[in-house]
């Protein structure tokens, strides 16, 4: 959620900070704040709102200084002020800190603090580690700060600098992200590689309970008790020009449109040359392993989830593999069962999404194995599985998911593919469905091409204060999708369901003012969905269904319809949520809505 960036160097420190910032917004934030050291001293200034009103208190002042850090605020504890904002600093105004993450017994430690007689100023748990810090300051700032996490409880990412060592920045990790940034006589922090990938594309991933110390020539990494750790620097493999936004309007804009490319990215290399055989290097050292599996457990939350829901079903259907999806969030509180031969399949656009990553913590502490469905190399969640599949979609800067839920549909079933082979599954090697993903990109660019058909239906629903989703099989969860990526952006309530639930309760609510979406592709529960359709219609609701290109029929028992390319059922998915990502994407513009950072939400959830 939060956005760190830190900087120590020979270069102005302000500049580096703000387009670094910048470049972290899309992960939501309501307020703002910067510290540097300058002439024996640190200057702050922070702000409520976007990082626009911060560049304007800080004109001119800030410019001589050659290091500082910068932070972007999602508020947790505390409202969204100009006290709460980072960074937090100590009694004496020379240690500044910014945090992200959650101290879960701040409490304990606020009031042991004032007790001794410390002063807080704000209402976050983020200032205790500030006044924990000074507290135990005797001789270097990082062995105060050493010794202060001892105390914490709870996911920290933080960088510290301080005015009595004033040659150094600091950070350290627990559960929350932080890289550092190796440049020539430089070093950054940053809570996501795309906030320092315009100067340096060399960094080091910090792994729980480590601490770096940084200087304009060097870097120090230990753990929490000064054990000296040796860390690899990994070269990051993509441009900038990859989250600049390219002509579109908007980044989620330009990432529907970038799908088509992000698929293709998600099968590179990983077929033989002349079959259809699937290969996937990170699950090669585990192939013994996964040829036993007996059970799966897919854990994920929100468009994630959803295309666990997808992974399920494909599973199931052509591996016979029994498969439970679950909500990460709610995994780790219930005692699960985790029998022998068990895999747990965490799936996390980001790799930091904290709940999925406690849900893993937990069935690796059972004995499952894990594997990892990512599409951010170094994440947290791609570390710690035991092994896994990069999604290779790129950089996905808008908050609501669309190029890495198809490309997690995608990377599902090269994972069945993947599992049939090396299970010795003869009938799913021995049909089409490997060629048919290969159809798919260019399948998905026929419909971007027909976008103007989807802003004349958004025009005349884009008023409307509710809608359904309805699907059935495969596309049952493409209808929760729906639904959501409404919800998230234009702020119009939807609910998805599978299509025979609706007459046990939401067919209440069908009437004239309730459009209705039904995803009416051609597949074995087709006839069912007709069925659907005309209760919806014998009440008045206004349908739009998204039906197979061959269908002739439906375009006279629907209001309106978008027709997509065949493909088989465990495909339909893919194409089927084209649509429904445009239409959220057209209503939310034309309700005048900030689309690529919509309200209280964040790009990265790693809080629970």
């Amino acid at each position: 959620m939060c956005g760190i960036v830190g900087y120590i160097g020979e270069n102005k420190a302000r500049p580096v900070l703000i387009s670094g910032i910048k470049r972290l917004e899309y992960r939501g934030y309501d307020s703002a704040g910067i510290a540097v050291i300058k002439d024996n001293g640190i200057i702050c200034e922070k702000s409520v709102g976007q990082i626009c009103e911060l560049e304007k208190k800080i004109n001119g002042k800030f410019d001589k200084s050659t290091m500082g850090i910068i932070h972007t605020r999602w508020a947790t504890h505390g409202a969204p002020t100009v006290e709460n904002a980072h960074p937090h600093f100590d009694c004496s105004g020379k240690i500044a800190i910014v945090h992200n993450g959650i101290i879960e017994n701040y409490n304990y430690l606020k009031a042991k603090l004032e007790k001794e007689g410390h002063n807080f100023k704000s209402e976050t748990d983020s200032e205790v580690i500030a006044h924990l810090i000074e507290s135990h300051f005797e001789e270097t700032l990082e062995d105060a700060v050493r010794r202060a996490l001892k105390e914490v409880e709870g996911a920290y990412g933080l960088a510290i600098i301080s005015l009595d060592d004033p040659g150094k920045l600091i950070a350290a990790r627990h559960g929350s992200q932080l890289i550092v940034g190796i440049g020539k006589k430089e070093h950054f922090i940053t809570s996501d590689v795309a906030a320092i990938l315009e100067y340096t594309k060399n960094v080091v991933y910090l792994d729980d309970n480590e601490i770096a110390v940084l200087t304009r020539d060097n870097m120090k990494t230990t753990d929490v008790d000064n054990v000296q750790i040796s860390k690899r620097i990994d070269e990051i493999q993509w441009n900038l020009d990859k989250i600049e936004k390219s002509g579109y309007k908007h980044f989620m804009l330009k990432e529907i449109h970038e799908q088509p490319q992000a698929l293709r990215d998600s099968m590179l290399g990983r077929y033989e040359k002349d079959n259809n055989l699937v290969h996937l290097g990170g699950l090669k050292d585990k192939e013994n392993v996964l040829r036993n599996i007996r059970r799966i457990i897919i854990v994920a939350c929100g468009t994630s989830w959803h295309a666990g829901l997808i992974g399920e079903y494909m599973i199931e259907e052509h591996l016979g593999i029994p498969v439970e999806v679950e909500y990460a969030s709610e995994f780790r509180y219930r005692n699960p069962v985790i029998e022998e031969d068990t895999m747990v399949v965490a799936i996390s656009q980001s790799g930091e999404t904290a709940d999925t990553l406690a849900a893993i913590r937990e069935a690796s502490k059972k004995g499952a194995i894990i594997l990892s469905i990512c599409n951010v190399v170094g994440s947290s969640i791609a570390r710690e599985a035991d092994c896994g599949i990069f999604l290779h979609a790129g950089p996905e800067i808008g908050v609501a998911s669309t190029k890495a839920f198809t490309s997690q549909i995608a990377v599902i079933f090269l994972l069945t593919l993947f599992l049939a082979r090396i299970r010795g599954n003869r009938e799913v090697l021995s049909n089409d469905m490997a060629s048919k993903l290969k159809e798919i990109p260019k399948q998905v660019q026929k419909i971007l091409d027909r976008e103007d058909q989807i802003i004349k239906i958004a025009q005349l629903y884009k008023d409307n204060g509710n809608f359904l989703y309805l699907g059935r099989g495969y596309n049952y969860p493409v209808a929760l999708e729906g639904a959501l990526k409404l919800k998230e952006i234009s702020y119009i309530h939807a609910e998805g369901y599978p299509a025979a639930e609706m007459k046990h309760g939401p067919i209440a609510l069908i009437d004239k003012n309730m459009p209705v979406v039904f995803i009416a592709t051609t597949d074995k529960v087709y006839s069912k969905i007709l069925s659907n359709i005309e209760e919806v219609r014998t009440r008045g609701g206004k349908v739009i269904a998204i039906a197979s290109e061959s269908n002739n029929e439906i375009s006279k028992l629907v209001d309106h319809v978008f027709y997509i390319p065949e493909t088989i059922d465990a495909l339909t998915p893919i194409l089927s949520v084209i649509p429904l990502q445009l239409l959220a994407y057209q209503m939310a513009v034309m309700r005048r809505c900030d689309v690529d950072k919509p309200r209280n939400l964040a790009k990265s959830v790693t809080v629970e």
